[in-house]
């Protein structure tokens, strides 16, 4: 969520910036927002002298009842009283103001980084890095979902028996390549450095609020209404909430907590042979990386993991590329937003696996996540994540690019991990 002093002191640079998302005007917004400030504004200084006026009255009646003269003091006892009624009434005018205030807020996307161009959609992302040669598969290659199949590694209609479309079953090396994948990325992240969490599957109302799921995505969560919790679509939900209303040091800084954990997304997309098999489910697994920034290091944060993502493509030998994302293609709380994707040989595309993003102050902001230096007023955070990584497409390429006539080969850096270098 923006400020709305930083709003109010850079109008004109949000609302050009906002641009960027695919023409979005918020003008009217801001002008709304801003003119709800003023009035805000100006009702606290007509209550602060209010305030002001009834703490003189309270010690100028108690020295007129010293004195003797008591139908003076009941006369400003009389005025108190009204003081009274009328700060009541202004406290409800800022209540509802500021809740007007946040309303809007709520509805305003982070301001896209310098370096992110205008853009529509996907077909105006840009690519800045690509790795590895795509193989060239025989005529007989099979998609992942049929090779899940033919070596009995996943069960699409036992889910679909069990729960409904998008639950998939893994079973013998298709549940032992799971754990294998989340093991390996789990061990790639604590080495880099980062605290593992095992966290909940399930948040309140407020964590969707401090990372930004909600309001605006709440139809894309799972809700438990008994409950008034929400089924989480990353790790990123919990494992950033750690830090909500937390003020760390700055020699703290960067906090670095990686965790696993299913996710959960109720809208899977549409439906037709761009979402066949794993490349988009209603529950999947995933290794998320999150981190707490100082401001002036967040940039150069980003570029060390989105280098340990492509490390661990790399070692997986999967051919990637990597797009920055143009304004209109990135999420509503990122300013500038990394997505790597690796190729699937069998289905001939691009998957999506990854997302690494820097939110700058705007989950701070909603989180009240900040920082100190030294004895100097707190300062907001900057708060970082990206996916190391999503199992789902990935296994769906490493399936289709690594199956030979004799079985499917586990690449070299997972042989440890499961067990077993070929899928027969």
């Amino acid at each position: 969520m923006l400020q709305t002093l930083f709003l109010r002191e850079n109008k004109a640079t949000v609302i050009e910036g906002l641009k960027k998302r695919g023409g979005l005007d918020v003008s009217e917004r801001v002008a709304d927002l801003l003119m709800l400030d003023e009035k805000r504004r100006q009702t606290q200084q007509e209550l602060d002298t209010l305030l002001a006026r009834s703490n003189e009255i309270a010690r100028e009646v108690g020295n007129l009842f010293k004195a003797g003269k008591a139908a003076e003091a009941n006369e400003l006892k009389a005025e108190s009283a009204q003081i009274k009624d009328h700060a009541k009434t202004l406290e409800e005018q800022m209540e509802a103001a500021e809740n007007e205030i946040r309303n809007i807020l709520f509805t305003i996307p982070n301001v896209p980084n310098e370096r992110i161009q205008f853009g529509n959609g996907p077909d105006d992302n840009e690519t800045v890095e690509t790795h590895g040669s795509t193989p060239t598969l025989p005529a007989s290659a099979l998609p992942h979902w049929e090779l899940a199949r033919k070596y009995d590694l996943i069960d699409f209609e036992l889910g679909v028996k069990v729960t409904g479309a998008g639950f998939p079953f893994y079973k013998g090396k298709g549940a032992q390549l799971q754990r294998a994948l989340i093991s390996y990325f789990l061990t790639r992240a604590n080495q880099a450095g980062y605290t593992e969490y095992q966290a909940p599957l399930l948040v309140n109302a407020d964590s969707g609020f401090g990372t930004g799921q909600l309001p605006d995505k709440e139809g894309q969560m799972y809700f438990a209404p008994e409950d008034g919790l929400y089924l989480i679509p990353t790790a990123e939900v919990p494992i950033t909430n750690i830090f909500r209303d937390v003020i760390l040091k700055a020699e703290q800084l960067p906090v670095k907590a990686c965790g696993y954990t299913p996710c959960f997304r109720r809208e899977a997309g549409s439906y037709g042979k761009d979402v066949r098999g794993l490349n988009r489910l209603h529950q999947f697994d995933k290794v998320e990386i999150v981190q707490i920034a100082h401001p002036d290091q967040s940039y150069s944060l980003l570029e060390e993991m989105r280098a340990h993502v492509t490390g661990l493509l790399k070692e997986l030998q999967l051919p990637y590329r990597v797009l920055r994302l143009c304004g209109g293609d990135m999420g509503f709380a990122s300013a500038f937003t990394y997505d790597m994707e690796v190729f699937s040989a069998a289905q001939e595309k691009w998957l999506e696996v990854s997302s690494t993003s820097n939110f700058e102050a705007f989950q701070a902001n909603r989180l009240k996540l900040r920082f100190r230096e030294g004895d100097a007023k707190p300062k907001l955070a900057h708060t970082l994540n990206g996916s190391a990584l999503a199992l789902p497409r990935i296994v769906a390429a490493l399936l289709e690019n690594n199956q030979t006539p004799d079985g499917i080969i586990i690449p070299e850096v997972l042989v440890p991990f499961t067990g077993f270098s070929i899928i027969q």
